[in-house]
């Protein structure tokens, strides 16, 4: 046989043509301590069951990276749904739905059957099995209209409904034995690699418990955040009673009734979830401070702004207050690991006089207010002077909001906490969700090119210091909010593709982002682009896209 060169790690080994990457992998796997689910080879991503053809350089990509705990995530999906089918067994029809993450689990709807422990006994049973059988998880490439014949025949609506729209000539299409399914992103090469996993029953459906990157060797106890889960079942719920579950019918239904009733049903609702929130704030009464807190491009500033109205409509005077402008001076900002100066942690910000501030607007004082110059580093009076008279409300958004510690003189009962997030139940189809932070990654590529010109490379490079912070600083405390506002617009994928995509296609393939930028564009491929024109002024998009009748 052939020989060829390998470079690994700057090192240089002889394999024969035709060896699978998978026993490369094998041969190095003792070097790492997470699993090698992919490998990049001349710095391109590969699945471990492509084989050797060339001289070339390999990089093993394990679950303690990003890529590659999303490979292992989606074939252990793929695997319950596999088991799901087993040990219901009817081949003409889908019976779990993959929903949204419960903590570190992902939660499927089941269809056809209650998840009893005796059920959930038997899929985990049977998942046991075909891990121990180490079955392959082949991958092979249909044209569009066999992969649609093929899903039609097994009663997925859902994929044949999805492909109409594929303007791709070829579907990849991967099967554990005669099971066949379709899956967004790369696979495991067999079943033998899913080694971490539990199951839960939870309400009507299965929790499906994996690893994180940080910790890809243990199955973390199950954690439960019923605020959240049941603002997302809402939102699914909704989008099922206006017949857009997915992205299939979101794309049937621009084609067939057009964009506009889309944007309309999704801003009235949207536009009804604010009054509810206002009407609550004045039933509760004495709620002179509204603490507002989400993660990065949750649509804070629209939102706040849109309260204000509602709550004015109710006979309110409400007044904004951004918490940045409480930001220590830049010399006593403290710093990180790195030596940064670390603006996200609550130490960053000038906490006692917020609170004497506020204690004093709360007594009925008249005080100045600051504004933060992000240019000087100084925090600035320019005679913002504010009083609390009766009907008076401060609306304070920033990202410690919710943290008690931001607001701890402050009496429980003059504070109303709201969370708000972009939290996105539309699915790609039945098996394939879409990531709540895909929707925010995407908002802050697009707004952050618009009003400060940075590259799509430049805010992939950022988005793991931002997603650090929140799970540090904003995550722990959402479930003490009273109310949690879900920000996400069913319809806004379709709008964000038209600024996004020319971004990312701009991201060259010796960009460290290339691979990121490559899953971003064939995830928006799915997505029917239409223009932002007939958008309201007052929709939270334009927060990201422009047109905003609202200083964001």
């Amino acid at each position: 046989m052939r020989k060829v060169t390998v470079t690994i790690h700057n090192d240089e080994y002889e394999y024969e043509a035709g060896t699978a990457y998978e026993q490369i992998a094998k041969d190095f796997q003792k070097d790492y301590e997470a699993k090698i689910v992919l490998v990049s080879v001349n710095g391109r991503l590969r699945e471990l069951h492509k084989i050797l053809s060339n001289d070339c350089t390999i990089e093993f990509i394990t679950i303690a990276e990003k890529i590659g705990m999303e490979t292992y995530r989606r074939s252990a999906t793929f695997l319950l749904v596999k088991a799901v089918h087993d040990v219901i067994g009817d081949d003409k029809k889908n019976h779990i739905v993959a929903q949204y993450t419960v903590g570190r689990g992902l939660l499927c709807k089941l269809l056809d059957v209650k998840p009893t422990e005796q059920f959930i006994r038997s899929v985990h049973a049977r998942m046991d099995e075909l891990i121990s059988q180490n079955m392959p998880i082949w991958k092979t490439s249909y044209s569009v209209e066999e992969a649609r014949r093929i899903f039609a025949e097994a009663g997925m609506e859902d994929k044949v409904r999805l492909f109409k729209f594929r303007r791709a000539s070829k579907v990849n299409v991967y099967s554990i034995g005669d099971y066949k399914d379709y899956y967004y992103g790369y696979m495991v090469p067999s079943t033998g690699y899913i080694t971490h996993y539990d199951l839960f029953s939870y309400n009507e459906g299965i929790i499906l418990q994996l690893p994180s990157r940080h910790a890809p060797n243990i199955v973390p106890d199950r954690t439960d955040s019923p605020k959240i889960q049941r603002t997302l079942q809402e939102t699914s719920n909704w989008g099922a009673s206006i017949g857009i579950e997915d992205v299939g019918d979101l794309n049937e239904m621009i084609c067939n009734e057009g964009m506009q009733d889309v944007v309309l049903l999704q801003e009235a609702y949207m536009e009804s979830r604010i009054a509810e929130i206002a009407k609550d704030i004045v039933a509760k009464g004495g709620r002179k401070f509204i603490m507002i807190a989400g993660p990065s491009s949750s649509g804070k500033t629209s939102f706040s702004y849109r309260l204000s109205i509602q709550l004015r409509a109710l006979g309110l005077r409400p007044h904004p207050i951004a918490l940045d402008n409480y930001f220590k001076n830049r010399e006593d900002t403290p710093k990180d690991e790195n030596g940064d100066y670390d603006f996200e942690c609550l130490e960053a910000i000038d906490v006692d006089q917020f609170n004497k501030d506020m204690l004093e607007l709360l007594d009925g004082q008249t005080v100045e207010l600051p504004t933060f110059n992000f240019k000087t580093g100084k925090r600035e009076y320019k005679g913002d002077y504010r009083r609390l008279d009766a009907n008076d409300i401060l609306v304070i958004e920033g990202i410690h909001g919710l943290n008690e510690k931001m607001s701890h003189s402050l009496p429980a009962e003059s504070k109303y906490k709201i969370y708000i997030s972009a939290l996105t139940a539309l699915n790609v189809d039945e098996h394939n969700r879409i990531a709540t932070t895909d929707v925010r990654l995407l908002r802050r590529m697009v707004r952050d090119n618009r009003t400060r010109g940075t590259s799509a490379s430049g805010t992939l490079n950022m988005w793991h210091s931002v997603r650090r912070g929140e799970e540090k600083y904003i995550f722990p405390f959402q479930e003490s909010a009273d109310a949690v506002f879900n920000s996400a617009l069913i319809y806004e994928l379709s709008v964000l593709k038209l600024y996004a995509e020319p971004l990312l296609f701009g991201i060259s393939k010796e960009d460290a982002q290339y691979y990121e930028a490559k899953r971003l564009l064939k995830f928006l491929d799915y997505f029917l682009g239409v223009t932002s024109e007939g958008l309201p002024n007052n929709s939270l998009i334009r927060e990201f896209v422009g047109g905003s009748i609202f200083n964001v």
